[in-house]
């Protein structure tokens, strides 16, 4: 059954994709907000408008039809940015094949401990779900880490990666409580097995967020497009039982709570408030976890532009402010060598530290 939305958009749509077949640079069809544009949204009929079919229960792919051609991170190469020359193309030629060999490390790391859960976990679903959802919140406690070092040494200024890292993880939070009430956790060596895989994947992700964000980023993203798949496969086959079996409490209360703040606020490519689940049995509760992973996968994709990522909410708060032309810089850099030069190269000023801190 297929369900229509046409929202107002604030937030630029980002396509999912498989994180397996890389484009020629590896994110193709991304837009790239820029914060420092003049052009700010405003409540004045600017806004960015978008209509998405959302294909619900056999969902494979979201079809977006936008008003605007986006510019992708392939245009910036050729050369856009006001008549600039393009870049060398040895340089374009470097690039493509770090990518390249990020991207074929992380499918690598990515199917090995896939082969692993297959091998362990082949007839117990709940339990391979349980270390799955303990696995999947490393990452964003890592990226948050490393941002607040950052801040420490005033390198970094950038509230939204902040807020929706943690929004992330607070949905895959949510996602671990379910399987603990399903009793994924039951098994001492199953909760042995996540910790301490948990532990090793933070270290990890510490580490390649330091060096190359991009990197880690991709790498979740290739972990998010796993979950997505397990998911699906698990809903298709199991479809009807779950029908027939009531949602755990703690799924309805987080589905179906008052605040719901920061449900929207992981998911980037959505306006705030256009996604209202409904949790009627554990069907509908699968079905969402399944949804979470797609937008997850989906900002995560767009967090591998640096620079790209924006708070769905902040796009409802430009738009109703009366923002002026002139907006302040934000300090920002990108793995730890572009930190430490350019905090030798050009000290924070006092603009850069206030600015739009939020």
């Amino acid at each position: 059954m297929a369900a229509s939305l046409s929202p107002t958009l604030y937030a630029i749509s980002v396509s999912s994709t498989n994180c397996k077949t890389p484009t020629s640079f590896g994110f193709q069809n991304i837009c790239r907000y820029n914060p420092h544009s003049s052009h700010r949204l405003k409540a004045t009929g600017k806004l960015f408008r978008v209509q998405a079919t959302v294909l619900r229960e056999n969902e494979e792919k979201v079809v977006v039809e936008e008003t605007f051609q986006p510019k992708t991170i392939t245009d910036e190469k050729k050369g856009g940015g006001g008549g600039k020359p393009p870049d060398d193309s040895s340089s374009n030629a470097l690039e493509r094949w770090v990518i390249k060999l990020e991207q074929s490390v992380n499918v690598f790391l990515t199917d090995s401990v896939i082969k692993i859960l297959d091998a362990l976990y082949r007839d117990r679903d709940y339990a391979r779900f349980f270390v799955l959802e303990t696995i999947a919140r490393v990452p964003y406690f890592a990226f948050i880490s490393v941002l607040h070092m950052y801040e420490s040494f005033g390198w970094w200024r950038r509230a939204d990666y902040l807020k929706v890292h943690f929004a992330e993880s607070w949905n895959e939070m949510h996602h671990l409580l379910i399987m603990e009430e399903l009793g994924g956790n039951d098994w001492w060596f199953d909760r042995f097995l996540a910790q301490h895989i948990a532990i090793i994947y933070y270290i990890m992700t510490v580490f390649m967020y330091t060096l190359s964000p991009r990197m880690a980023y991709h790498f979740s993203e290739c972990v998010e497009s796993h979950a997505y798949e397990t998911y699906d496969k698990f809903i298709k086959a199991q479809g009807e039982e779950l029908k027939k079996l009531p949602a755990p409490e703690v799924a309805v209360k987080y589905y179906t709570g008052g605040d719901l703040y920061l449900f929207d606020e992981f998911q980037t490519s959505r306006a705030p408030q256009s996604r209202r689940p409904e949790i009627n049995n554990l069907y509908d509760v699968f079905l969402n976890i399944r949804d979470d992973e797609a937008e997850h996968c989906k900002t995560m994709k767009a967090c591998q532009i640096h620079g790209n990522l924006r708070s769905p909410h902040s796009y409802v708060e430009d738009a109703l402010e009366d923002v002026s032309d002139c907006v302040l810089p934000q300090a920002d850099c990108e793995g730890i060598v572009d930190c430490i030069k350019k905090s030798l190269t050009s000290p924070p000023s006092k603009q850069d530290i206030g600015g739009k801190n939020k």
